[in-house]
């Protein structure tokens, strides 16, 4: 049983397609982990090679099998524009609890859009149904009275 808390931290991308015709690109990024949606801050004017350095905490359970992170470019005057996504499975963050900094490909229309490189800290929690003691059964105390 996986439970527990993961640490994602969202280091860089590169090679990103520009979505701006004008300028550079404000990249930012949206990482969702089942139903949990956290967006990083805006990197205005970083164009395709944006850094973010930024830590976001997910609680993750059995059935958390993958990250999605989406890259989209901010714009003022219409809407964001979707740059790419990366999907990444997480069984083995679980297993070793620790993934460094790694890249991983963003694609949009099944075609490679440029990467991101992104580091997983995986803390389970303890699961407290399994651990009895010797002085607890089944969640009740036992009397030393006979």
């Amino acid at each position: 049983m996986v439970q527990g808390t993961l640490h994602v931290l969202l280091v860089s991308a590169k090679g990103l397609d520009n979505a701006d015709f004008l300028g550079n690109m404000d990249p930012y990024a949206v990482l969702i982990c089942r139903s949990q949606e956290q967006k990083s801050s805006i990197a205005s004017g970083a164009g395709n090679e944006p850094e973010w350095n930024e830590t976001f905490v997910f609680t993750v359970s059995d059935s958390t099998t993958d990250l999605t992170i989406k890259l989209f470019d901010k714009d003022t005057f219409s809407s964001d524009d979707f740059v790419g996504e990366a999907k990444i499975l997480l069984d083995t963050v679980f297993a070793e609890g620790n993934l460094p900094p790694t890249v991983y490909n963003v694609v949009k229309d099944q075609e490679y859009r440029g990467e991101i490189k992104v580091g997983f800290t995986f803390t389970p929690s303890e699961d407290r149904s399994l651990d009895f003691g010797e002085e607890e059964l089944g969640g009740w105390k036992q009397s030393s009275l006979q």
